[in-house]
C-alpha cells in the first residue's frame, strides 16, 4: 500500500444547504468523509407549504472525464509571489472544465490564487475573450495542505480537443519545494506578480516543467472514458519533438480522434520511473492507485515502459518484475479497469544495458504475450520498434541517439501498433 498518508479537500458548493468542505484521506478511500456545513436556513423562513409538488427526474450529470494529466514527483524549486502560466494540449474538448492541484509532496500549505484558464495563442500569450477565473468552493483562492490535493468548481468553458490552453495560477506567498512533473517536454511560464488575468505576461521566463498543476478534466456527453499511459520516460515522451506533443499517447490520442472516438488520454509516465522501486518519485507500484485507479473517468490504462529501468538499474530477476506486474493487472481488474500490457523496447548499446538485462527483458515480453499474464491486450512495442537484422536493438530510423528511447518517428510506430479495437465498447 502507499505509504504516504495524504489529505484531499474537495470542495463544492450545493444550492440546498451551502457551502461544505469533505476531506478525507488518500491512503483510506473507505474512511467517511467530514463534512463542515454553512449554518442551515431558519425553519420559520420558510414559506409554509400548501401543497407537495414532485419535481420531475433531474437528468444524469454528465460525468467528469479527464483531457490531460501528469503524474506529480517530489523536488520541484520554490515559488514566492509569482505567476505560473502552464500549457495544457487537450486530448478531447467539452462543454465545461475543472482544474486539479497537488501539493502532494509539499512540507507546508499551499496557497494558491487568482486561477484562470484561457487558449493560448502562441507563447505565454493567451485569447483574452476566453480567459475564465477558476473558484474552488465559491473562492478564488484555496489553500490545500500538505500532502493532499484539490479540485475546482466546474468552469464556464469551452474546452477545444487538440488545442493548447492555459492554466494560470498566482502564489501569493513562499510554497516551499514543490509538487512537479520534471519532464514537461513543452514550455511553460513564470513571471513576477500576479499577472494570471492577463493575456500576456510581462518578463515572462520559460521553464520545462509542471507544477502543482495535476490534471485537467471535461464535460463531454459524447466521451465514452478516458485511458491512461502509465509508464516511465518512453511515455513521458523523452526523444519526441519538443513542444510539439509527439509523445505516443499525444500520437495514440489523434488516431482515436480521427477514428470518430471521444476518448481522453491521459499520459502518467515519468521519466527514470521504477516498477519496483522509488526513483524519481514513488515507484510505479506505489503510485498506481493515484496516478491510474483515481483518474477521472478511466476505463483502459497500458502499462508501459518502467520495468526496463528496473532492469537497467539494478538487473531486477524477472520473477519480482512479472509479479510486480500481475499485482497492477490484477488491482485494475478490481477496479474494473481493462489493461493493455506493453513489451518491453529494445535497449541495447544503451548506458546500463547488460546481457543480463536482456534475458530479464526478454523474459517479462514472453510473460506479457502469455495468456497467464492477465492482460486484457498486448501493444507489442518490442515487435513495433526493433531491428530485424538485431532484435536488441531499435531499428536506425526509430533511434533518438541514445539507444534507449525511441525519437518521434518510433514514438508514432508505437501509437500505430495499438489496436483501437480495444476502445470498442
Amino acid at each position: 500500500m502507499w505509504a504516504r498518508t495524504a489529505v484531499v479537500a474537495t470542495v463544492a458548493v450545493s444550492a440546498a444547504t451551502g457551502l461544505y468542505v469533505a476531506i478525507g484521506r488518500e491512503d483510506d478511500p473507505e474512511q467517511p468523509p467530514v463534512a463542515v456545513e454553512s449554518p442551515q436556513p431558519s425553519p420559520s423562513a420558510a414559506p409554509a407549504l400548501e401543497a407537495l409538488e414532485v419535481p420531475s427526474p433531474a437528468p444524469a450529470a454528465v460525468p467528469w472525464v479527464g483531457t490531460w494529466a501528469v503524474a506529480v514527483q517530489p523536488g520541484g524549486r520554490p515559488f514566492d509571489r509569482q505567476t505560473l502560466r502552464q500549457i495544457v494540449h487537450t486530448s478531447i474538448g467539452g462543454d465545461s472544465a475543472r482544474v486539479r492541484l497537488s501539493n502532494a509532496y509539499g512540507t507546508k500549505p499551499l496557497t494558491v490564487s487568482s486561477v484562470h484558464v484561457a487558449r493560448r495563442v502562441r507563447g505565454s500569450t493567451v485569447d483574452p475573450a476566453t480567459n475564465r477565473p477558476v473558484t474552488f468552493g465559491g473562492a478564488t483562492s484555496v489553500t490545500i495542505p500538505a500532502g493532499g490535493s484539490a479540485v475546482s468548481d466546474p468552469v464556464d468553458f469551452v474546452v477545444p480537443a487538440d488545442s493548447d490552453i492555459a492554466v494560470s495560477a498566482y502564489l501569493p506567498s513562499a510554497t516551499g519545494a514543490s509538487t512537479r512533473h520534471a519532464v514537461g517536454t513543452q514550455h511553460n511560464y513564470i513571471a513576477a506578480g500576479d499577472q494570471s488575468a492577463a493575456a500576456g505576461l510581462r518578463r515572462a521566463k520559460t521553464h520545462r516543467s509542471y507544477h502543482f498543476l495535476a490534471g485537467v478534466d471535461v464535460q463531454n456527453a459524447k466521451a465514452t472514458g478516458s485511458v491512461v499511459a502509465f509508464g516511465a520516460s518512453i511515455t513521458d515522451g523523452v526523444g519526441s519533438m519538443f513542444g510539439a506533443n509527439r509523445r505516443w499517447p499525444d500520437l495514440l490520442s489523434d488516431r482515436l480522434r480521427s477514428s470518430g472516438r471521444t476518448i481522453g488520454v491521459l499520459n502518467t509516465g515519468i521519466s527514470g520511473n521504477r516498477l519496483t522501486a522509488d526513483t524519481h518519485g514513488d515507484s510505479a507500484a506505489k503510485r498506481f492507485d493515484r496516478d491510474v485507479l483515481r483518474q477521472p473517468g478511466v476505463r483502459w490504462v497500458i502499462i508501459s515502459d518502467d520495468a526496463i529501468n528496473d532492469l537497467g538499474k539494478s538487473a531486477a530477476p524477472a520473477s519480482e518484475l512479472t509479479g510486480a506486474l500481475r499485482n497492477l493487472i490484477d488491482r485494475a481488474h478490481d477496479a474494473d479497469i481493462k489493461v493493455i500490457c506493453s513489451t518491453l523496447t529494445p535497449y541495447r548499446g544503451a548506458g546500463y544495458w547488460t546481457a543480463r538485462g536482456e534475458q530479464g527483458r526478454a523474459a517479462v515480453n514472453a510473460f506479457v504475450r502469455s495468456r497467464k499474464s492477465g492482460c486484457d491486450a498486448v501493444l507489442d512495442q518490442d515487435r513495433a520498434t526493433r531491428d530485424p537484422s538485431a532484435p536488441t536493438r531499435f531499428r536506425p530510423e526509430y533511434d533518438s541517439g541514445d539507444h534507449l528511447h525511441p525519437d518521434t518517428q518510433g514514438m508514432r510506430a508505437i501509437a500505430n501498433a495499438v489496436n483501437l479495437g480495444w476502445f470498442n465498447d
